[in-house]
């Protein structure tokens, strides 16, 4: 007994001389899911809740631990599917301080999602040092970016397209 305390108690020691060291992260951003018009605060089409619950069928294995959305109706309309299959909240992110929230994320580590928008998604991608690729076009719902950011500051950036059909 009193050997076994001993090697526990070692190796808790030795753990604590140990640095910190943070798993790698993976962030999924995505741009809201279609919109009804273009107001302010435009609610999701059908389209875009069809996209929407696409959007948790694909992530529903992924190992999601936060949903982030910013505060529109159609940023939140798409989080919240992945968000309720998950029994997560969707957190409410400022989309005027984006430099912040990527510091935020990256510190936090862990799996992701984050809904945005067509001009706030690739500024997210660039500041957790992701490659944006070509600006998302008003028409344009369907891209996926799924950024790996690993602990020596590595980043990943795989981006993925919803399938033709998928809002049917």
């Amino acid at each position: 007994m009193v050997q076994s305390f001993r090697a526990v108690w070692s190796a808790v020691i030795l753990l604590a001389a140990v640095p910190s060291v943070r798993a790698e992260s993976v962030v999924v951003l995505v741009r809201h899911g279609e919109k009804v018009d273009e107001s302010s605060d435009a609610q999701l089409s059908d389209v875009g809740r069809s996209r929407a619950r696409a959007l948790a069928a694909l992530l529903k294995d992924a190992g999601i631990e936060a949903v982030y959305s910013t505060d529109t109706a159609r940023t939140r309309d798409t989080a919240r599917p992945t968000a309720e299959s998950l029994k997560k909240p969707v957190d409410i992110y400022d989309a005027d301080r984006l430099e912040a929230f990527a510091k935020e994320l990256r510190a936090k580590g862990g799996r992701v999602l984050v809904v945005g928008h067509s001009n706030t998604t690739p500024e997210m991608v660039k500041h957790l040092g992701g490659d944006p690729g070509t600006p998302i076009a008003d028409e344009e719902y369907d891209r996926v970016f799924v950024l790996t950011l690993s602990a020596d500051g590595r980043v990943s950036t795989l981006v993925l397209r919803f399938p033709e059909g998928v809002e049917k």
